[in-house]
């Protein structure tokens, strides 16, 4: 059994997503950022940057519990675990890296700076378009691939696919304006959010 301590950010969409959808046992363990459960000296000891998705898992390698953070990185070790979204072959899972690592560190970044942005106190009207142009932009170039392509990274579903949608729901959810317009992204994001497993995800 895995522990999952999340909250409904895309990080912990990420993380949930991925153990929906790899089929591993999980429990979730819901953290309120609200209340600083994140930085309580007891997920402090889990995760020293006070920051979540952290999976527990109790059977991890031989057997063994293992700890383990970053949305990305708990994505990758679900997918490793269950044998599901990495490709096979060795040209495919190269290709597949960058589109990774785009919706994990750049989208989803920058939709964390927008939100920050956004909230201040005294918003910065500049500084908040930035980030909502940089986002757009981001999503813009995922429209035209998806043109070319059924899945992020090809013609299978991989990691990456569950990395980007976790940004583009949160997106959608908070700014869709970011996201309209483009029919590549939508076709694909209303194809994998109709998976059950990406449902049960959503309920935080």
């Amino acid at each position: 059994m895995i522990d999952l301590y999340a909250a409904g950010t895309s990080n912990g969409m990420r993380a949930r997503i991925a153990l929906e959808e790899c089929g591993l046992p999980y429990k979730l363990i819901p953290i309120d950022l609200a209340k600083g459960e994140h930085k309580t000296p007891q997920f402090l000891a889990m995760n020293p940057n006070g920051q979540i998705p952290v999976i527990v898992d109790h059977d991890g390698p031989g057997g063994k519990p293992l700890t383990l953070s970053q949305s990305t990185a708990i994505l990758l070790y679900c997918a490793e675990k269950s044998g599901k979204f990495l490709p096979k072959d060795p040209a495919a899972r190269a290709a597949m890296l960058p589109a990774l690592m785009n919706a994990s560190t750049d989208v989803t970044p920058v939709f964390g700076a927008l939100t920050a942005a956004a909230r201040a106190k005294e918003p910065h009207a500049p500084t908040v378009q930035l980030f909502k142009d940089r986002l757009r932009g981001l999503f813009k170039v995922w429209d035209d691939q998806l043109a070319k392509t059924k899945y992020a990274a090809g013609g299978e579903i991989t990691v990456a696919d569950l990395s980007l949608l976790a940004g583009y729901l949160r997106t959608k959810g908070a700014q869709p304006e970011l996201v309209d317009g483009m029919p590549n992204l939508k076709r694909w994001a209303d194809e994998l959010s109709a998976r059950p497993a990406v449902q049960r995800a959503m309920k935080f």
